[in-house]
């Protein structure tokens, strides 16, 4: 399969991202207004322009949404606040559906991210909101009702699981054994998850974990890097290993087999990248894909969004266009 035949069915797709949907605000900040402040001597930092995105959960959705998606959602827990408000604004304006439980005792994790105009280089401590108790429980059973049934209504399910301890995130075990469930149910959809810290407890999923992510989960299961046995252990349809820019090892019935990556000496920002990966290859895998066709259409997105500043995006046009690369 072709990437003209991938770009020619995404329009017919419908994409799901369910876990932790955050907000990246991106404030860009004067130096010369940085005098201290009378009263309490502290310099300020003077911000003179905000920009916000959807981000972790919702960088992936913003790529679903770029490469032409019919269907764009999300479905996490969210506080009742103002930065709630900014991150469904920032997903309406990208045309993704918020299916977010809203919660009064949690705030929206949001990345700060100052940036100083004059350099244009994020030179500050980031100002992070975030979560340090676990989901409570009213929230959990809400949002696993509601995955129960929205999940009908979409050709694929891309579990965000972005939080690196076991609280404040929205993936608890609850929901990552409702996936699991739901996978082995519907074993026509694609349901794929992409964890920072728990890939081992997934079930039933297409699962992509990067190098780092994969070698700690064989570590913990098998005290050796063996990811055939990964797969078997995750019950996995397909296991994708990705190794920045040496690509991606695909593990299927097959075997082990290496997607190379055309290697890119200066890349803009890697941020994101594996976001986009994600959305590049569960879409390929929607349109029926050979799982090596679908390690290719992920790296080729890839290969986009890292030569742009922040957590960039690939239109199916640049698609088109960086086909040339294509193997």
């Amino acid at each position: 399969m072709t990437p003209a035949d991938i770009l020619a069915a995404i329009p017919k797709l419908s994409a799901l991202v369910v876990g932790d949907i955050c907000l990246d605000r991106w404030c860009t900040y004067d130096p010369s207004t940085g005098e201290a402040s009378r009263e309490t001597g502290i310099p300020r930092i003077g911000v003179v322009r905000t920009e916000v995105t959807a981000g972790a959960g919702g960088t992936v959705a913003n790529n679903l949404a770029a490469l032409g998606c019919g269907r764009v959602a999300v479905l996490g827990a969210i506080g009742d606040d103002g930065f709630g408000l900014e991150l469904s604004r920032a997903l309406a304006g990208r045309g993704i559906d918020d299916l977010c439980i809203r919660a009064g005792a949690m705030q929206t994790f949001t990345y700060t991210k100052v940036i100083n105009g004059e350099t244009g280089i994020e030179d500050r401590p980031r100002l992070d909101f975030i979560n340090t108790a676990p989901l409570e429980r009213e929230v959990e059973q809400r949002l696993m009702a509601r995955l129960r049934i929205e999940a009908d209504g979409f050709d694929v399910v891309i579990v965000s699981d972005q939080a690196e301890t076991s609280r404040g995130g929205v993936v608890t075990p609850a929901v990552r054994d409702l996936v699991g469930e739901l996978a082995s149910a519907h074993r026509e959809k694609v349901f794929f998850a992409d964890s920072r810290a728990r890939i081992q407890h997934f079930r039933h999923v297409i699962a992509k974990p990067n190098q780092q992510e994969g070698e700690s989960a064989c570590g913990t299961l098998f005290g050796r890097v063996d990811y055939a046995e990964l797969r078997r252990h995750l019950e996995a349809p397909l296991l994708m290993v990705t190794h920045g820019g040496e690509g991606v090892l695909v593990v299927d019935d097959d075997g082990e087999s290496w997607v190379r990556t055309r290697p890119e000496p200066n890349p803009v920002d890697i941020c994101g990248a594996g976001d986009s990966f994600s959305a590049g290859a569960a879409l390929a895998l929607a349109a029926r894909a050979s799982s090596m066709n679908v390690a290719q259409f992920g790296n080729l997105v890839a290969s986009i969004t890292i030569m742009k500043k922040g957590t960039g995006t690939a239109s199916p046009q640049e698609v088109r266009e960086q086909c040339r690369f294509w193997q």
